[in-house]
């Protein structure tokens, strides 16, 4: 606040004197702050009475007041009022305090004492203020706002002074003060105290002197944050003088003094910097000496005043036009609270919502809410929220943004070359897009539907805007939209651009389709003008636009093909062509058709625990990884799973690789193809597995028996198991048989990996003939021998392993092997007894050469002995071999229960049907397979069935030889017998058939081996594919013979035009649509 110049002499109080005597002294009680009242009386009543004078308003008043302001002096508490007239009544006025402008509401908020008066129409704005005191001591100045009727004003500054209260100027006390006395104790003495220029006159008061701390201001304890507050405690008599500290809130914050013994008094000074957290802290000085009996004590209780350290504006002040923007102002904590109120420019908003809450050190936090419509104009402006109060009247508290608004470019336009003109390909082009106008400036993207196109930097000139597109123009760009887009505006042109034909990405390269079916060459060409005409070329010759039989050519240029063949198969390509250029385009037709097995090696040979690959080469499109599969066939094969080998494929082969080969692999294989395009292709392949000779040995020592007297004949059978053909050598003795002498007859017979070989001896010698003969078999992989004797005509031995095969309580049925007959027709006899019942009971058994029977007419739970007797001609075997006899003891006729018998019984007729349907079966299978399986012979086992096949059966040797080869299912006795003997003559060699095939009979699922590929038509199947199998094997009573026909390699079935079909066909072309497009 500005000093102001009192006038001393405008009112003076009464002198007041006031005695004291040793008795005690008058005022307030020991331990009170030393405080002397100051009321003086008010000066200048009359004053008050009258009103103080006003001055007239000059003449020359400045343009736009009728009325100014002028300075006003006013006592405390009473009203005042500063006068400002306004010529233009329509102005927004406000008044400002030392700087601070109070605002142009009348009510002046955070100003309850303060407000307008007058009649604002006239323009009246007098600022009226209520019970003034000392803070209304100002500067004050009237402000006229700007308007449309007149200018910004403002009035000279004038002052208003505000008289408050005059403390006394003179105390007088006597004795003097400060001087040393001597009194003696006991006595009475006199102290004066004299008072004078007070007003009104002072009350005067002797206490007792307790430290007095000396408070720089007239309102105790009110101080402001940031001060320096120098605070001096002063403890007057007392002898020793006073010790002093200073505490805050009851701690000690300096105990630090001075004295002055001459005077005994003693000071110490404290120095702080006022805080917000230091209000309501408690500041108390203490003084005590050494002979006090308490401490005396003076406090002062702080009341900080601390502005808002910051002022906040929470929001955004940038916001499109035409819409509201709405923001938050809030202060830190302050005492007393600050009010807020917001300027845009020079015009002050209402806020939408006010908020005070209570802050840190007492103080209060205020909150200010406002929203506002947007409005281009105000872009730009200065957005502040101010803080005031009157407790701050000399600062101002402020946050101040940039209001930022937003609005469109006002118009976008695009220069550049007129739409709809024709512009070839390769031009340049110059597009340029301005604008004017816009808050952000228009950025102006260039966009090539959809995509954005990237540019140069954007010009500006003035108000204007603009960016280039420079482009060279190409097919892309034919009918394209150019748009320029600034925020919401936009503009487009179109440009129309002339090109030759060119093949889009999406042009298709291949096309795949299956043979008979329809194919459609797609075409994907773009061109402005459109194409004049679509060619097409498959090798080297032109398609007919008008069509053919199996083509044609449509109207966007595709080219679409139907009844394709696998000649069709290619690269076709397509000529386009337009005023502007010409292209081409290759597009390939895939034709897919079904597998054709061109190569398969049949059979496939493979030594034993060796390894061998079964080739299968097809002809197919596609050519698939997995296409290839393989079957073991045959129904006799018990393991039909090839897990044990291995299935590759690579391209068109695929190959079966057997490792460690073994005689239960060999048999047929079927190759199966199928590569998606029906049908499957199917090959069959047979696999030899070759091994060495195997000569069997059903006994010990083989014995034949003859005559020796020159008249009978004797066959020697040797029986042996090889892949590939065995070739058989005797000798006699140890010495070669010489086969030249016509006594001896030998023949060859094979039936797949089964040989025999017969030698017959002619007018057999006991002395030349009765010898160890030894049949030898070779092939290329080994060989093997077994001996046989010849010997005289004798009894036969006995026969052997007797066995139970079934028993019930009357019956029991035999079972055993024949002996060597001795040279003769052999019988049988069962000799039998009860035990325990004398005499043996004797049964022929019928039919002679039988190795079975059942003996019958026993009785139930009995013990019996059996024996098994050979005899011929020259008699019986005897009873020493313990193979021919044996125990046995019948059940009794309860160990039969009936519910067993009825289901054996019912067993029997189950396996009667299931042996007739298997019968049945079995024929069908032998029409299927003719051939290839070789049967069980009367004296090889199940188990030692051979399943391999072998190709190649001969005939050996020739008439001079006297020895040959023949194939045969009748297998030789291994012991025979010379009666009824009548050896055949081997055929003449041109009376032996070969016959070369199957024809004629009626295959329902394959041929076998007739038919070898499925697929293959029966026309071309080969006449020699399976000939050579079983030359000399008797088909039957059925002519079945191999067809005539030359044998055609079906590998040139496709080497014929691709669309010559068969016409026997249902679905065969006409002749005039068969053949090649061109």
């Amino acid at each position: 606040m500005r000093p102001r110049e009192r006038d001393p002499e405008r009112g003076r109080g009464r002198n007041r004197r006031q005695e004291v005597g040793p008795e005690g002294a008058t005022g307030r009680g020991p331990g009170m702050a030393p405080r002397i009242p100051i009321m003086a009386p008010l000066l200048l009543m009359e004053l008050l009475m009258t009103g103080l004078a006003q001055v007239p308003i000059p003449a020359s008043a400045p343009r736009g007041f009728w009325a100014l302001p002028e300075n006003l002096t006013v006592v405390e508490g009473a009203a005042a009022e500063l006068r400002c007239g306004v010529s233009s009544p329509g102005s927004a006025v406000q008044w400002a305090k030392d700087g601070l402008l109070l605002g142009p509401d009348p009510r002046i908020p955070g100003f309850p004492r303060y407000h307008l008066e007058g009649d604002p129409t006239r323009g009246e704005f007098h600022l009226h203020i209520e019970e003034c005191d000392l803070s209304d001591d100002a500067e004050y100045e009237c402000q006229v706002g700007r308007s449309e009727t007149g200018p910004e004003l403002v009035s000279p500054r004038v002052i208003l002074s505000v008289l408050g209260m005059v403390p006394p100027k003179v105390l007088q006390l006597t004795p003097e003060a400060g001087s040393t006395v001597t009194w003696v104790a006991g006595q009475e003495y006199t102290v004066s105290c004299v008072s004078g220029d007070a007003k009104p006159a002072p009350d005067i008061a002797f206490l007792q002197r307790p430290p007095v701390i000396e408070w720089p201001g007239l309102d105790e304890g009110h101080v402001r944050a940031g001060q320096s507050l120098e605070l001096l405690c002063t403890a007057r008599g007392g002898n020793p003088p006073a010790t002093l500290q200073w505490l805050k809130n009851g701690q000690p914050v300096s105990t630090a003094w001075g004295t002055e013994h001459a005077q005994a008094v003693a000071r110490s000074l404290l120095v702080m910097i006022v805080r917000p957290e230091d209000h309501g802290a408690r500041l108390s000085c203490e003084a005590h000496n050494s002979v006090s009996t308490g401490i005396q004590e003076r406090g002062v209780m702080l009341q900080v005043t601390f502005p808002p350290s910051a002022v906040t504006i929470l929001g955004s002040a940038s916001q499109s036009e035409n819409k509201n923007v709405t923001l938050s102002c809030i202060t830190k904590s302050s005492r007393p609270r600050v009010l807020l109120r917001w300027w845009l420019g020079w015009r002050q908003l209402l806020p939408t919502e006010e908020t005070v809450m209570d802050g840190l050190y007492g103080g209060h936090i205020s909150m200010s809410n406002l929203t506002f419509l947007a409005r281009r104009e105000d872009n730009g402006l200065t957005l502040t929220c101010e803080a005031f109060s009157e407790a701050f009247t000399k600062e101002t508290f402020k946050k101040s943004l940039t209001l930022n608004v937003k609005y469109p470019a006002q118009k976008l336009w695009i220069e550049g070359p007129p739409e709809g003109q024709h512009l070839r390909a390769g031009t340049r082009v110059r597009l340029v897009c301005l604008a004017i106008g816009g808050n952000p400036d228009p950025s102006l993207i260039w966009y090539k539907e959809p995509r954005r196109v990237q540019l140069g930097s954007l010009e500006k000139s003035g108000s204007t805007f603009s960016r280039e597109l420079v482009l060279v123009t190409g097919p892309s760009d034919n009918r394209a939209k150019f748009t320029c887009k600034a925020g919401q505006l936009s503009a487009s042109t179109q440009l129309v651009v002339q090109y030759p034909p060119e093949f889009l990405g999406e042009q298709v390269l291949v096309v795949t389709a299956v043979e008979k079916g329809e194919a459609l060459l797609p075409v994907s060409v773009s061109a402005n003008p459109a194409p004049e005409a679509f060619n097409w070329t498959f090798r080297g010759y032109r398609l007919s636009p008008a069509g053919g039989p199996r083509h044609r050519i449509l109207s966007g240029g595709a080219l679409q093909l139907w009844n394709v063949t696998r000649a069709d198969d290619g690269l076709y390509q397509l000529h386009c062509q337009n005023s502007e250029g010409t292209a081409e385009a290759l597009v390939r037709l895939d034709v897919h058709y079904a597998p054709t097995i061109r190569a398969l090696q049949d059979p496939t040979e493979v030594n034993i625990g060796g390894s061998v690959d079964i080739v299968c080469t097809v002809d197919a499109n596609p050519i698939l990884p997995e296409m290839f599969n393989w079957e073991r066939l045959g129904e006799e094969v018990e393991d039909q799973s090839l897990d044990d080998m291995e299935k590759m494929s690579k391209g068109s082969t695929g190959r079966l690789r057997i490792h460690h080969a073994k005689l239960t692999q060999a048999g047929a294989y079927q190759c199966i193809v199928d590569n998606g395009v029906a049908p499957p292709a199917r090959g069959l392949v047979r696999l030899v597995v070759r091994f060495a000779p195997h000569v069997e040995h059903p006994a010990p020592l083989t014995k034949v028996a003859a005559a020796g007297d020159s008249t009978s004949s004797a066959t020697l059978h040797c029986r042996a198991r090889g892949v590939p053909n065995i070739v058989f050598t005797w000798s006699k003795n140890g010495v070669p048989l010489d086969l030249q002498d016509p006594r001896y007859t030998e023949h060859t017979y094979h039936q797949g990996g089964i040989h025999s070989s017969l030698l017959t001896i002619a007018n057999v010698s006991a002395a030349q003939d009765y010898a160890l003969f030894t049949c030898t078999a070779t092939n290329p992989l080994g060989s093997d021998h077994t001996n046989i004797q010849l010997v005289s005509i004798s009894r036969p031995d006995p026969p052997s392993g007797l066995k139970v095969m079934s028993m019930t309580p009357n019956s029991v049925g035999l079972e055993w092997k024949p002996g060597f007959d001795g040279g003769l027709p052999q019988s049988f006899r069962i000799r039998y007894e009860a035990l325990g019942t004398p005499g043996f009971l004797y049964m022929d058994v019928l039919p002679p050469q039988a190795t079975t029977f059942t003996l019958t007419g026993l009785q139930p739970s009995t013990r019996y002995r059996v024996w098994l007797l050979a005899s011929n001609a020259l008699g019986d075997s005897g009873l020493a071999d313990k193979g021919s006899q044996i125990s046995i003891t019948t059940p009794g006729p309860s160990e039969l229960p009936l519910l067993p018998v009825l289901f054996a019984v019912g067993g029997l007729l189950l396996l009667s049907n299931a042996s007739c349907v298997g019968g049945f079966l079995w024929h069908r299978r032998l029409k299927r397979l003719a051939e290839g399986i070789s049967e069980k012979t009367e004296a090889g086992s199940e188990e030692d069935r051979v399943r391999n096949e072998y190709e190649e059966s001969q005939w050996t040797g020739d008439r001079n030889t006297r020895s040959s080869t023949v194939s045969t299912t009748d297998v030789e006795p291994y012991y025979h017998s010379m009666k009824d003997f009548r050896p055949q003559l081997p055929p003449m060699l041109e009376e032996v058939s070969y016959p070369r095939g199957l024809t004629g009979l009626e295959w329902e699922d394959m041929a076998f081996p007739g038919h070898l590929y499925d697929e293959v038509e029966r026309l071309y199947a080969p006449s020699e594919a399976w000939g050579p199998l079983y030359n000399e094997v008797q088909m039957g009573s059925c002519d079945v013979r191999w067809p005539e026909d030359k044998y055609e390699d079906p590998r040139g079935i496709y080497d014929q035009v691709a669309g010559d079909l068969d016409p026997m066909e249902p679905d065969a072309l006409p002749f005039e649509l068969r053949g090649h497009l061109v």
